[in-house]
């Protein structure tokens, strides 16, 4: 009898969905079904591809409140946050149609006499897509559809939170006229994953997740010549300098980090406040965080919903409860959050103040609703702070000055800089990280070269 994979749902504790887990051999027989559909696929006009996608995006978005409300059972986001998810996917998903003839176009190297010379981008192959369950549509939409727009056969496996979001990817593409075979779904346990990366059959990895299971994606592949974006989350920064609008940065930060109860990769973690505007912005920041709302996420008003489980709300409590020994100071009541207990997923917010970087708070990835405030003297403190993290995903500054967020910008060690903003991605923009964030690239023009390989054309046209 296979094994079962059950979702237990942080909003009532409930069994929300059970899938079977494919054996090693029933895996292996997806990877040949996408193979073998990957070589008509191939050949398909992008033209044709942009047209199945498109409608296999208009397909997924009518579906939209069935799609929010998975979302919120199976990892507990509000209900009232959830569109935003299909949204996003919508955006980022006919922005890299819209890019895909020009971005898979030939690159012509210029005339010389006598020949043609071009460079042609052709697909790799299998793309193999492990999504996380954060946000499990936005991050699997960054390589499922420029891979399948660039020609490519994709396998798509979801964390075993999310098993419904791989599926109605999927549906969405068959409602499209998507050929069978060319996007599957695969549920199955991280050894038959790891196989699978190991194997033959696999061109390309595109992982989401923590540092750890990325490391294992890489061992597994680390044998074979094949390519691995690896985007695994991190410990983003912000900065508020003195001629910032201060009340724009409290709303912007505030919601930086605590929405999604504060499991986004690129959630911010950790705060700078120039002295001059300290006590203003943690008092503002403070004032607002009390307004939150915990509960159910179904409840109208609740604008937090529990973590993804209780062992990552313990998680933070342990963190919390650290740095307040070693001197931090919590500015927020758990008893003003009624849905706030211990062993639960429930997890009220947490403002600290007086904390350093010797605290675990300040430099381990929390991925949930606490965050640090730090006063810097200056930009120099400042930035000295940022680059002190093993991550460098996403970092953000508040300033009237886009010439002093540029300086500053160039000196910090991430893979996108913000100003006046925080936590969003601009499908025109590379998204992608530096140090233990990963590596490789998504969105943008520049994330289709990771799935495609160029082949060059040096034709003499005369003897």
């Amino acid at each position: 009898m296979a094994a079962m994979q059950r979702t237990i749902s942080p909003v009532d504790g409930s069994v929300y969905v059970e899938r079977p887990l494919a054996s090693a051999a029933e895996a292996a027989a997806v990877l040949a079904v996408a193979r073998h559909a990957w070589r008509d696929w191939r050949r398909v006009p992008v033209v044709t591809r942009a047209a199945i996608c498109t409608r296999a995006v208009d397909a997924f978005v009518g579906r939209t409140a069935e799609i929010a409300a998975e979302i919120s059972w199976q990892m507990g986001r509000p209900a009232s946050q959830s569109p935003r998810e299909v949204r996003g996917f919508e955006e980022r998903a006919r922005y890299m149609i819209g890019i895909a003839a020009a971005a898979l176009a030939d690159l012509d190297v210029g005339a010389k006499d006598g020949f043609t010379r071009l460079i042609r981008r052709e697909p790799l192959g299998v793309v193999f897509t492990i999504a996380p369950w954060n946000y499990p549509y936005l991050t699997a939409v960054n390589s499922v559809v420029p891979a399948l727009m660039a020609g490519n056969a994709v396998v798509l496996r979801h964390s075993g939170q999310t098993p419904l979001c791989a599926e109605r990817i999927a549906e969405a593409f068959a409602a499209a006229g998507l050929p069978a075979g060319v996007l599957q779904v695969l549920h199955c346990g991280h050894d038959v994953a790891e196989a699978l990366i190991a194997g033959p059959d696999v061109d390309f990895v595109a992982f989401t997740g923590s540092v750890a299971a990325g490391h294992r994606v890489q061992r597994a592949a680390a044998h074979r010549f094949i390519g691995c974006g690896l985007e695994l989350g991190g410990k983003d920064p912000a900065y508020v300098r003195p001629d910032a609008d201060v009340d724009h940065a409290v709303a912007e930060l505030v919601d930086g980090s605590f929405f999604n109860s504060g499991q986004s990769c690129c959630g911010i973690e950790r705060i700078y406040v120039h002295r001059d505007v300290y006590a203003r912005f943690v008092a503002g920041f403070v004032e607002l965080a009390r307004t939150y709302r915990l509960g159910n996420p179904f409840d109208a008003g609740v604008n937090l919903g529990p973590m993804v489980n209780a062992a990552a709300a313990d998680f933070i409590r342990g963190q919390v409860t650290e740095a307040v020994a070693a001197g931090a100071r919590a500015l927020l009541d758990p008893a003003a959050f009624p849905a706030d207990a211990a062993g639960t997923p429930y997890l009220a917010p947490q403002v600290l103040v007086d904390v350093d970087h010797s605290m675990r708070v300040m430099r381990e990835e929390s991925f949930g609703p606490v965050v640090g405030i730090m006063a810097v003297a200056d930009d120099d403190e400042a930035v000295a702070l940022m680059n002190d993290s093993p991550f460098g995903l996403t970092a953000a500054i508040w300033t009237g000055d886009v010439r002093a967020a540029l300086a500053i910008g160039d000196r910090v060690e991430t893979g996108t800089w913000f100003m006046n903003r925080c936590d969003y991605l601009d499908p025109a923009l590379a998204w992608t990280g530096v140090k233990d964030s990963g590596r490789g690239c998504t969105l943008s023009k520049l994330g289709y070269d990771a799935l495609t390989r160029p082949k060059s054309f040096h034709l003499r046209t005369t003897v």
